[in-house]
C-alpha cells in the first residue's frame, strides 16, 4: 500500500526522496508528497493527486535546498484522491508535519476533541488527527510529543515526523505497518521498503512493533513503549539496485516471469541432494514437525493459490491432514484446533500482510508451531515465525505477482517432501520427484521461448470482456490464479472454477462471447476435464487450453492450445501457470493497461 520515505544527512534531500518514491510506486498509490525542512524559510509542502512524476514536474524550478525531507505515495482509504488528502499533512500553523501508512481507528472521536479544542483540519484522512495531537503535546522535543500522541492512537501505524521547531531531527514509529532504517555513511533513510533505500545504503535496521526511533544526522536511537533504549545489529540487504530495476526489458512484469527459471533454482539451491531435502530453516523445529497431525495454510491473492497447491502436497506426499485458511477469515473463526500437533504455514511474498500476520499471530496465542514462507528477508512474518523458508525470488516488483507465486509452489513442495521422508514417501519417489523438479528450470526456459505463439493468441483473445477458468486437482489451483491474473492487469472479468463445477452454474454462462480457459493437461483427471470442453463445445463457447505438448484429443478441441512439456503430474502446476502469466501480460498489453501498476491495487496490502 501506501509508501513512506524520510532522509536527512548531509547531501540535498529533494532528488533521494524523490527517487525513493518512484521506487516504491509499484506499491500502489493515488496521490504523492513531500515536506521539506529548510532553514530560516520554514518547511516546503507540495502534494499532487497522482503520480510521482506529477509532482516532480510541480517541483521544476523550486530552489529547495534542505537536507531533511519526509515524503509519502497514498492509497486512499479515508477521503478520496485529492491533493486535499494527500501527505504529508501539517499542524495548525505548519510548523509540523508528518506522513503515515495504515489506518487510525478512533479518528472520529479523536478528530471531535481536537476540532473542540482549536485545532482546524484541512483534509478529511484519518492521519491529520496525529499531526494535530503532536501539536497539542508539544513541549520542545518532538520525540517527546510523538510518544505521548501515539498513546491515544488505536490502529495501525508507520509515521515519520518533523518539526520545524525541533529541527535536525525525524521521528518515527511502528505498529504493525512495515518500517526500516537505512544506515549510510553520515546519513539515514526511513522507508516501508527496502527497494526505497537501495540506492544510498544495503544496511538497514527493522523498526518492530511498538517502537520509535529519532533520527538526527549524528545518529539514531530506538526506544520502546517504556521509553527504554534497544539496541539492533545491522542487517544487510541480500538483493542488488540493478536487481530491482528494469534491466532492458518493457515492464517489470515480463522481466519476472522471465526470471522464473533462475527462481525455481534458487530456492532448490543448497536444499535438494540427491532424494533428500535439506531445510535447514525448518530443522530446528524437527522434533516439533515430527508429532504434527494436522497443518493449516494461510495466506490471500496469489499466495492463496500457493497454500491451495501446498495442501496437495502435504496430503497426497506427507499424508498429513491440511486445510487451507483465508488469512482474513482465521482470526474471526472458532474452529476447533488440536493446536498442539498443528503446524500454521503462512505464506507471504512482502512478509508484511496485515491480514497474515494477524492470522499468525492468533496461531501463536493459541501455543501452535508457526511456519513463514516469505520472499523478503528480515520481513515481520520471517521475525515472528518460530521456523521458516525464504523464496530467495529476489525483488518483486510488478504488482500483479508471477515469480514469487513459482517460488512459494517451490518452498512448499520440499516442505512437504522434507514431511513426507520418514512418513508416507520413500527414497526411491522422492528422488523421481526432485529429478523431475531439477528439470523444470529448463522447461520454463522452453515455454517462454513460445512467447510470440502466446502473443498471438492474447490478440484473439483481447476483444472479449469475460473469461472462465478451468481446472481439476493440480490445476484447479492455476486456473484460479490465471484468472486472478487476467482480472489484475487487463480488467477483464474473469472466474476461476472447479472444472466439476461447470455443470453446477457456470455453464449457464457459455455461449460464443464467453471463452474458457481450460488448464489441461495429461494427468489422471485429464479426462474429466476434455469432458467438460466436449459440453462447452456443443455450446459454441470459444476454448483456449493450456495442454501437454501432443496431446491431440485437446487440439482437436480447442480453438488454440498452448503447449507444455511433459513432467510429473505434481509439477504440472509450475509450468501450466507460466503461458497464463504471459496471456494475462499480453493482453493487458493489447489492452492498453498499465500491467505493472494496475488501477485500484497496490502490491503489499498492509491493512485489513
Amino acid at each position: 500500500m501506501c509508501g513512506i520515505v524520510a532522509y536527512i544527512g548531509k547531501r540535498e534531500a529533494t532528488p533521494i526522496v524523490l527517487d525513493s518514491l518512484k521506487r516504491l510506486e509499484y506499491r500502489g498509490y493515488d496521490s504523492a508528497g513531500l515536506t521539506v525542512e529548510q532553514e530560516k524559510r520554514g518547511p516546503f509542502v507540495a502534494r499532487v493527486a497522482g503520480r510521482v512524476g506529477k509532482l516532480e514536474a510541480k517541483l521544476v524550478g523550486a530552489t529547495l535546498p534542505g537536507t531533511v525531507a519526509i515524503a509519502h505515495t497514498r492509497w486512499a482509504t479515508h477521503g478520496a484522491p485529492s491533493e486535499r488528502n494527500a501527505h504529508p499533512h501539517g499542524d495548525c500553523r505548519a510548523r509540523i508535519h508528518l506522513a503515515h501508512n495504515g489506518i487510525i481507528e478512533n479518528h472520529a472521536a479523536l478528530r471531535a476533541t481536537l476540532i473542540a479544542n482549536g485545532h482546524r483540519f484541512s483534509s478529511d484522512t484519518d492521519t491529520e488527527v496525529i499531526v494535530h495531537l503532536v501539536e497539542e503535546r508539544f513541549r520542545g522535543t518532538l520525540e517527546d510529543a510523538v510518544e505521548a500522541a501515539l498513546r491515544e492512537l488505536r490502529g495501525t501505524w508507520a509515521i515519520v515526523v518533523l518539526s520545524a521547531d525541533d529541527p535536525g531531527k525525524i521521528v518515527a514509529a511502528r505498529n504493525s505497518s512495515p518500517l526500516l532504517l537505512g544506515v549510510g555513511s553520515g546519513e539515514y533513510l526511513l522507508a516501508s521498503d527496502a527497494s526505497a533505500v537501495l540506492a544510498s545504503t544495503k544496511k538497514v535496521v527493522y523498526i518492530e512493533d511498538g517502537e520509535m526511533v529519532t533520527v538526527t544526522r549524528e545518529g539514531f536511537r530506538i526506544t520502546n513503549v517504556d521509553d527504554a533504549e534497544l539496541r539492533r545489529r545491522l542487517v544487510e540487504i541480500p538483493w542488488t539496485l540493478q536487481e530491482a530495476e528494469k534491466g532492458g526489458h518493457p515492464h517489470f512484469m515480463r522481466k519476472e516471469i522471465s526470471e522464473g527459471p533462475e527462481v525455481v533454482e534458487n530456492v532448490m539451491r543448497g536444499r535438494v541432494r540427491g532424494g533428500e531435502v535439506k531445510l535447514g530453516g525448518l530443522e530446528t523445529v524437527s522434533k516439533r514437525l515430527d508429532h504434527v497431525e494436522r497443518i493449516v495454510l494461510t495466506a490471500m491473492g496469489t499466495s492463496y493459490h500457493a497454500a491451495l497447491l501446498g495442501e496437495l502436497f502435504f496430503e497426497e506426499l506427507a499424508g498429513i491432514p491440511a486445510e487451507v485458511e483465508y488469512a482474513a477469515e482465521f482470526r474471526y473463526k472458532r474452529a476447533p484446533l488440536a493446536t498442539r500437533n498443528t503446524a500454521l504455514f503462512a505464506i507471504s511474498q512482502s512478509g508484511e500482510t496485515a491480514d497474515t500476520l494477524a492470522a499468525l499471530r492468533e496461531a501463536k496465542r493459541k501455543g501452535m508451531l508457526t511456519i513463514g514462507i516469505v520472499n523478503v528477508v528480515g520481513s515481520t512474518v520471517a521475525r515472528e515465525t518460530d521456523a521458516g523458508l525464504y523464496n530467495y525470488a529476489g525483488p518483486e516488483i510488478g504488482v500483479a505477482s508471477t515469480k514469487a507465486f513459482l517460488s512459494q509452489v517451490v518452498a512448499l513442495l520440499l516442505a512437504a517432501i522434507f514431511l513426507a521422508r520418514g512418513r508416507a514417501m520413500g527414497e526411491r519417489e522422492a528422488q523421481e520427484l526432485l529429478e523431475a523438479l531439477i528439470r523444470i528450470p529448463d522447461a520454463i526456459r522452453s515455454l517462454l521461448k513460445e512467447e510470440n505463439e502466446i502473443r498471438a493468441l492474447a490478440k484473439r483473445f483481447a476483444h472479449y470482456e469475460n473469461a472462465l477458468f478451468l481446472g481439476r486437482k493440480w490445476s484447479y489451483p492455476v486456473a484460479l490464479e490465471g484468472a486472478l491474473k487476467l482480472k489484475e492487469v487487463s480488467y477483464l472479468h474473469a472466474e476461476g472454477y472447479n472444472a466439476a463445477e461447470m455443470k453446477h452454474g457456470p455453464i449457464a454462462m457459455i455461449d460464443e462471447r464467453f471463452p474458457t480457459v481450460a488448464v489441461v493437461p495429461d494427468d489422471s483427471v485429464r479426462d474429466k476435464t476434455l469432458s467438460n470442453l466436449e459440453e462447452i463445445r456443443a455450446r459454441n463457447g470459444p476454448i483456449f487450453a493450456i495442454a501437454t505438448r501432443g496431446d491431440r484429443g485437446v487440439s482437436s478441441i480447442a480453438d488454440g492450445v498452448i503447449s507444455i512439456p511433459r513432467t510429473h503430474e505434481i509439477l504440472s502446476p509450475l509450468l501450466a501457470v507460466v503461458p497464463l502469466q504471459l496471456l494475462a501480460y499480453h493482453i493487458g498489453i493489447a489492452r492498453g493497461c498499465d500491467v505493472d501498476k494496475p488501477r485500484n491495487l497496490a502490491k503489499s496490502v498492509t491493512v485489513e
